[in-house]
């Protein structure tokens, strides 16, 4: 398969390409394009930070970047500042994500070495030691932290249940089925990140800025959840839980239901921030249709398929989100 193929179709996986799909899915041993002009001892640290591809950065960015056009639209900030805020958050967006990935490779680190799909990862194999990537983990954590020196110290406050959760987040695995509402909450937090940067007090407090929260949330447990179906039979041999492993084959009902939920919280936040008829064309319709044609289309049980819908499908959803809320900030 090229590289072409993979983002036009959901690939069908054969078996002797097992080995080599698996490196692509965050198996730890993704090489190709821009990862090749690197040093070779820097390529074991971008596989540990889940770089390439970038849909793990994205995947934290886009809930910033959601609070970020809430807030302007409220507040009606400047373009500028707008701009300003949007590009000062995903430089802290990148560090967080070198940082929370390496720290989750820490502490799964026993359990990566007896899945199929991970035993390959940087740690598992041998390329980076624990100390080293605890290392890698804080140096990472300073540099995100550098960026909230850009914002109000009430910013820097508003990150801290993003950080408990992130840290708790590789044990949830072994506590609970339900570890992808815990990572939810993790990435989706960033919203209410987001809108203190832009200038809201304690937006907890908003209505309008919960519903996207939990629209938020909702949208990572249904991809997350695909995701999960990756490892599914090692995560029922090994013990660790997911909703995957819960719900097997109820999964697809599990996320119907959820985008059921998740339309019902952007009707409602198009409802209370009064937004117009853009808003509900492309971020309402533009959500359900995307989010309906990868539960109705992927397949549970091949790998690739799992993958494609995971690493390519979810921007549908996050720029349907965005340029809806862009619409509402530029009142179109």
């Amino acid at each position: 398969m090229n590289s072409s193929q993979e983002h036009k179709e959901p690939p069908t996986t054969k078996k002797g390409d097992t080995e080599a799909s698996l490196s692509q899915q965050y198996g730890g041993t993704h090489t190709g394009g821009w990862v090749n002009v690197l040093p070779r001892s820097w390529i074991p640290y971008i596989q540990l930070a889940r770089l390439s591809p970038p849909a793990a950065l994205f995947l934290i960015y886009f809930p910033h970047l959601f609070g970020v056009l809430h807030a302007a639209n409220l507040c009606q900030q400047p373009a500028s500042e707008v701009i300003r805020t949007c590009i000062l958050l995903l430089g802290g967006s990148l560090f967080f994500s070198n940082a929370a990935h390496a720290w989750n490779d820490l502490v799964d680190a026993p359990i990566d070495k007896l899945v199929s799909r991970t035993k390959k990862r940087p740690i598992p194999r041998g390329d980076i030691t624990w100390a080293q990537a605890l290392v890698f983990t804080a140096v990472q954590s300073m540099g995100a932290a550098c960026f909230l020196l850009f914002f109000q110290p009430t910013t820097a406050v508003t990150t801290v249940p993003t950080i408990v959760g992130t840290t708790y987040y590789p044990w949830a695995k072994r506590h609970t089925h339900f570890p992808q509402l815990v990572l939810g909450f993790c990435l989706s937090w960033g919203i209410m990140v987001g809108s203190s940067a832009t200038g809201i007090e304690s937006p907890w407090r908003d209505s309008a800025a919960l519903c996207l929260l939990f629209a938020s949330i909702l949208w990572t447990t249904i991809y997350d959840t695909i995701y999960a179906y990756q490892d599914i039979e090692d995560d029922e041999r090994i013990g660790v839980g997911s909703t995957a492993v819960l719900f097997r084959s109820y999964t697809k009902t599990l996320l119907w239901v959820l985008i059921f939920f998740l339309g019902a919280c952007l009707l409602l936040y198009g409802e209370i921030m009064h937004m117009g008829t853009t808003y509900y064309i492309v971020t309402v319709s533009g959500c359900l249709s995307s989010l309906s044609a990868m539960v109705a289309n992927v397949e549970l049980k091949n790998h690739a398929s799992c993958w494609w819908w995971f690493s390519c499908g979810f921007w549908f959803t996050g720029v349907s989100i965005t340029i809806g809320l862009l619409a509402g900030y530029l009142d179109l």
